[in-house]
């Protein structure tokens, strides 16, 4: 089987920006360890698959080790290759994923991406997670990821985590956050578990970070920036147990490849 791949920069307004992401489009499913070993050859953050036509499409998400149950920079991808690439007519399209149905929508130059919210609850932080990652946390709560607020940007830029010491926690991955100074937060996101050192922009990391700092900063309109090496912008919006996350996206590559 021949099968479209894009190779898009999801949350970025330029290229090597953002988070790269790979989307494939599949006449049908393949068995699941061909799947995966496509992504492994890839060995982006993110491999995203589509079957469907249309404007509704089932969508799944791998990492070079693992199958996700979301992915925020892989959906807004999928949206732009077939808004911009693949002719799909309409303002919105629907993804049947293992979260459930989720959707995307134009917004003017933005995606926006509407996801189930994953507020986070505080929690006791296990003894190596704060040596690991290193400076001076003031909060530690947990969803699917652990989420450590700092002070400030500058210490978010700052850190040099142990990625070693974050392998085996009981979580997803490790958010890190604090106020920004040009922004209304900032982030960064750890995930070595699924074989991803440091995630260059995270947008379901979002699904958490938007409720928290919503509830502390008594807006539901977020502009956020994650601090990764590439960085990305994103503009959240929190509507009950939804998130809406808007972002812009830029084709690297396209090509073929065969399976």
């Amino acid at each position: 089987m021949e099968a479209p791949l894009y190779q898009v920069d999801a949350f970025a307004d330029r290229l090597f920006t953002g988070n790269p992401a790979a989307v494939c489009l599949l006449a049908r499913w393949p068995e699941d360890e061909v799947l995966q070993s496509v992504a492994t050859e890839n060995n982006l953050s993110e491999t995203a698959f589509l079957v469907g036509s249309g404007s509704r499409y089932e969508l799944r998400w791998f990492t070079p080790v693992a199958e996700v149950d979301l992915c925020g920079h892989a959906t807004l991808a999928s949206a732009f290759v077939l808004f911009e690439l693949r002719g799909v007519s309409g303002d919105e399209v629907g993804f049947e994923t293992r979260s459930g149905l989720l959707s995307v929508r134009r917004d003017g130059e933005l995606l926006r991406m509407d996801f189930p919210a994953s507020p986070a609850r505080p929690c006791r932080s296990p003894e190596r997670l704060l040596a690991a990652l290193g400076g001076s946390a003031v909060e530690v709560l947990k969803a699917d990821d652990y989420l450590v607020v700092y002070e400030d940007e500058e210490e978010i830029r700052g850190l040099r985590p142990d990625l070693q010491r974050l392998l085996g926690l009981e979580a997803r991955g490790v958010i890190v956050t604090a106020p920004g100074d040009d922004v209304d937060f900032v982030s960064r996101f750890f995930a070595p578990e699924l074989g991803v050192p440091e995630d260059p922009v995270t947008g379901s990391a979002h699904c958490t970070l938007a409720p928290y700092w919503a509830d502390r900063l008594g807006k539901v309109r977020l502009h956020a920036r994650q601090l990764s090496r590439r960085g990305g912008e994103l503009w959240c919006e929190v509507c009950g147990e939804r998130v809406e996350i808007s972002g812009r996206a830029v084709l690297y590559l396209s090509g073929s490849i065969r399976i």
